[in-house]
């Protein structure tokens, strides 16, 4: 499997987020602007909950962009044991451990990006291929490390 092409792909993934976040947040912005009434108390209401919106679409912008960040970090050689930019194989899935994106298809084959702060990269964290590592009272065997 080709680590440079995957982290690519999700750079592509998260590139696409932030123009999205950055989108949203323009348009919010716009028809905050637009909101005009003589209504008094309630255009205040609406300009308020837009402001809101326009900070919770500013957090989840932030989280992206950290993670952009985060990828720029993670190597494309290959890895020997479960660590941070390790592609893990158990018989339960494959994961890519680099940041927190869920499930993706690359090269017709479902990954799973998780964070290394997740509770299953922590659980595989350090472990070499054929360990045993549990999560939930669920045994899994690590078949292939990237």
């Amino acid at each position: 499997m080709n680590k440079s092409s995957l982290i690519d792909s999700i750079k592509l993934k998260l590139s696409e987020k932030i123009k999205n976040f950055e989108k949203l947040i323009t348009e919010t912005r716009a028809s905050s602007n637009d909101t005009k009434s003589s209504m008094g108390d309630k255009y205040e209401t609406g300009r308020e909950m837009l402001q809101q919106e326009i900070n919770n679409l500013q957090v989840q912008l932030n989280e992206v962009l950290k993670q952009r960040d985060f990828l720029k970090t993670i190597l494309s050689k290959s890895s020997e044991k479960a660590e941070k930019g390790a592609i893990v194989k158990t018989e339960r899935g494959l994961f890519f451990i680099s940041v927190s994106l869920g499930e993706i298809t690359f090269e017709n084959k479902k990954i799973i990006c998780i964070s290394p702060e997740s509770p299953l990269a922590k659980a595989m964290n350090g472990k070499y291929k054929n360990e045993v590592f549990s999560l939930n009272n669920i045994n899994q065997k690590i078949e292939i490390i990237w």
